[in-house]
């Protein structure tokens, strides 16, 4: 197997770098030895499919979340936030690391800590300071991102060996310490992306597809203002629809064999989807399911096909059939499995009048990002679009930089030493 904090080239900027280790100098009265580095991830398309085991399209973002750190010779972990809004966080690695209260950012900490001790007994903690230029509950994992820099650091410094694919995994499993049933995508895209690519990421096991996104293309993230937290009051919402996804699973493959319409047990939702048509699944699931449960399906098995029908578009260069993928998925997420706001409708449409040719939420949704497609030489009357019809009518004018940006699809995470 190969090393998963491989060292490779960091990105990100000399002034930033300079920034947090300037910080680490100041709070430990050393210099640091390593950086690491985790980025966002903006979904193109595939919402709420992953955690049902179903292929998803995501790219990496240019935004992400660095830790510059030096190893210590106990089992502390101590990381700073060069943002004042988050304390420092310091506890002993093992294997019974107790959580936080939730909605404690602290968590996002402990959660790989606590997998890595369980699954690798790992004894080896850090000093660290923390710095992400990604927008916080925005729906683009920044938390993720936390937690992919966090394991990282972690197993470099503890000699943990382990295929990429199956570090995400690891992280995806660490993420359930903070209380939310996510899938595997933000941790894998966050490890392996690659360079001006979106990758097909496929689950159990997990495994990307790289496709370079044409040139002429230019996706560009909007935050609709309204925070998208998963580990707070939205949480159970969130974990709600997924548990409605099984239900619905097990009660249509429990009848189709019943009803002799497959040989076996249908397991997961890739192996279903494989089996009959979509519209047959919908038409047969009708009677069967509570109108909640069956929206839901309808939602997860449509969705599903419409990621395989946008990646086939963007291989052939076709930016108005991947944006008409787009804005169909963001009406299955506002209608049938309804996480869509009226903040996020109203700047899907701005930007769909102002040139894009798709846009769509993205992330869990209850508020955070959209994410519009536009050809590049239109993109400026997309975002101008935006500030002045989105943005300066509601006063939100500062910060633009974090609110409405262009996507540049990045590398994967690294560690490398100073």
């Amino acid at each position: 197997m190969g090393r998963v904090a491989a060292p490779r080239i960091l990105g990100g900027t000399c002034s930033r770098v300079s920034c947090i280790e300037d910080l680490f100098k100041e709070v430990f009265n050393c210099s640091p030895t390593h950086r690491v580095r985790a980025p966002g991830r903006v979904n193109l398309i595939g919402e709420h499919i992953d955690y049902n085991g179903l292929p998803v399209f995501p790219m990496a973002l240019q935004r992400a979340a660095r830790i510059v750190f030096r190893p210590r010779n106990d089992r502390i972990v101590a990381l700073h936030s060069s943002d004042e809004r988050f304390h420092p966080v310091e506890f002993e690695i093992g294997p019974e690391i107790e959580r936080w209260s939730q909605g404690s950012w602290g968590n996002y900490v402990k959660a790989p800590a606590k997998e890595l001790a369980y699954r690798f007994e790992i004894q080896r903690g850090f000093d660290g300071v923390l710095q992400s230029d990604i927008p916080v509950a925005a729906g683009l994992s920044s938390s993720s991102a936390i937690v992919n820099a966090v394991g990282l650091a972690l197993a470099h410094l503890n000699d943990v060996l382990a295929e990429p694919g199956e570090f995400a995994g690891l992280m995806a499993e660490a993420e359930l310490f903070v209380g939310t049933r996510g899938g595997g995508m933000d941790q894998a895209i966050s490890l392996g992306a690659k360079d001006h690519s979106a990758a097909k990421v496929s689950f159990n096991p997990i495994r990307l597809q790289h496709v370079t996104v044409p040139d002429g293309w230019c996706f560009i993230i909007a935050d609709s203002g309204e925070v998208a937290e998963k580990s707070g009051s939205r949480q159970a919402e969130y974990n709600l629809r997924r548990t409605k996804c099984e239900e619905a699973l097990h009660i249509i493959s429990t009848n189709l064999l019943e009803q002799g319409i497959t040989e076996g047990l249908h397991e997961s939702y890739p192996e279903l989807c494989a089996s009959l048509d979509t519209e047959v699944l919908l038409d047969f699931s009708e009677n069967l399911l509570t109108a909640s449960e069956h929206r839901c399906f309808r939602h997860v098995v449509t969705e599903a096909g419409r990621v395989e029908a946008a990646i086939e578009r963007m291989l052939a260069a076709d930016i108005r059939g991947f944006g008409a993928y787009m804005n169909a998925s963001h009406d299955s997420l506002k209608t049938d499995y309804q996480v869509s706001t009226e903040a996020l409708d109203e700047i899907v449409q701005v930007a769909r009048e102002g040139g894009a040719v798709g846009a769509r939420l993205t992330g869990a949704g209850f508020g955070g990002c959209v994410v519009a497609l536009a050809e590049r030489r239109r993109a400026r009357d997309v975002l101008g679009a935006l500030q002045v019809e989105y943005y300066e009518r509601r006063g939100r004018e500062n910060r633009m930089n974090e609110r409405l940006f262009i996507a540049v699809p990045s590398r994967g995470a690294s560690v490398r030493v100073i």
